[in-house]
């Protein structure tokens, strides 16, 4: 039974030994093969592919740009156009209720505010306001705004509400 064991090993050893000759002879095979194939020689159209997979999405803009005026009359000293300066700057709040707004046309939310009279209406349109209900922030956060042309937008806004 010990000369079974012996062959046993024996085979077994050979067997290991050939599957590692096998294995560096493969390693050294494809390491001859890929010795051609570098970055230079790579296919032109892959590595172009490869490129645009790879390029960024988008860019970061830092120049200082000042911010445009909200209507050429506004812009120019002109009369103001109330409507105009609504629909540019209010409507987003005042049109839709947004951050506690009174919609325009909304008889009982802007009739306690009209009765406060139109200075004290100008002074929250033109300084921000913290309310019960919402935010008004100064010149509806538009800072490029001219006094008057917030004047205008507040009287239009008045006019259709009341």
């Amino acid at each position: 039974m010990s000369e079974h064991n012996s062959d046993f090993f024996r085979t077994m050893t050979l067997v290991m030994v050939s599957l590692g000759v096998f294995f560096v002879i493969i390693i050294v095979v494809a390491n001859w093969i890929s010795e051609g194939t570098g970055e230079s020689s790579q296919d032109p159209r892959i590595q172009a592919k490869i490129e645009e997979a790879i390029k960024p999405v988008g860019q970061v803009n830092t120049e200082v740009q000042s911010a445009p005026t909200a209507t050429a009359a506004a812009a120019g000293g002109a009369s103001a156009d109330g409507k105009g300066t609504y629909q540019q700057a209010c409507f987003a709040c005042h049109g839709t209720g947004a951050a506690g707004a009174p919609k325009v046309g909304d008889k009982g939310a802007w009739s306690a505010r009209i009765a406060q009279g139109n200075a004290k209406l100008y002074d929250h349109a033109l300084k921000g306001f913290q309310g019960k209900s919402g935010f008004m922030p100064a010149k509806g956060g538009n800072a490029a705004l001219s006094d008057d042309a917030v004047k205008a937008a507040v009287d239009h806004m008045v006019s259709q509400s009341k």
